[in-house]
């Protein structure tokens, strides 16, 4: 396995901020998300799949803050990763943010995601709901506009 995706290069240990796990296989919308929330006041890392996502949370220190999921993905998709870490003691706890370019009803959304954005993407919305997964309020201006 090559190493994980570190969005920021602030060591993950050493993180002062919330951390957000990103998981999307596209480099440039999971590079262009961590840059959104590491200017938010949160610290990023990512991943490509959800295999490698859960390999990641075995590794961390402790669980992030939320998880970020795209969830049509390679090798783990986000439903089979939401259906494995569902199991876990550890991360089952962890709110889940479902990113995808097919519109899911909330019926059909895998069990254990807590929120769930269309692409393109909200920008102002994304802002808000980080901020609300985490309990956090902010006065740092919020993005707009959406990101493909």
């Amino acid at each position: 396995m090559s190493p994980p995706d570190n969005i920021e290069e602030t060591p993950v240990a050493t993180a002062r901020r919330p951390l957000v796990l990103v998981v999307d296989d596209d480099d440039a919308i999971r590079d262009a998300l961590g840059d959104l929330l590491e200017d938010a006041g949160f610290d990023a890392i990512g991943a490509r799949d959800g295999l490698d996502a859960l390999k990641l949370l075995a590794a961390l220190p402790t669980a992030p803050a939320f998880i970020l999921l795209d969830l049509m993905m390679p090798v783990m998709d986000g439903w089979a990763f939401c259906d494995t870490r569902r199991k876990s003691r550890t991360f089952n706890e962890v709110p889940v943010i479902a990113i995808s370019a097919t519109e899911i009803s909330e019926s059909n959304r895998p069990a254990g995601v807590d929120a769930f954005l269309a692409k393109p993407i909200d920008l102002a919305k994304f802002a808000r709901l980080a901020y609300r997964m985490t309990g956090r309020k902010t006065d740092r201006p919020r993005p707009d506009g959406v990101m493909h």
